[in-house]
């Protein structure tokens, strides 16, 4: 290979370019709100309202089911 040491050198680069990404992003505690802002996610798609708000934008749900099992007999 002609160009192994350029090569070498953009990978090492790119090594502790990322590196320092995922270490501000640890001392900044970009983790901790993630995480945070998932399980909120999370229990909110879990809840009645959010469940009565998926049905109320696809009124057709039902339709559909009933047009496909009309279809298998």
């Amino acid at each position: 290979m002609k160009f192994w040491d350029w090569y070498l050198k953009l990978a090492i680069a790119n090594a502790l370019i990322g590196g320092s990404m995922e270490l501000f992003m640890i001392k900044t505690g970009f983790y901790d709100k993630v995480t945070v802002l998932e399980s909120e996610k999370r229990g909110w798609e879990t809840s009645p309202e959010a469940q009565s708000i998926r049905e109320a934008l696809n009124p057709w749900r039902d339709h559909d089911a009933k047009a496909r099992k009309s279809t298998q007999e």
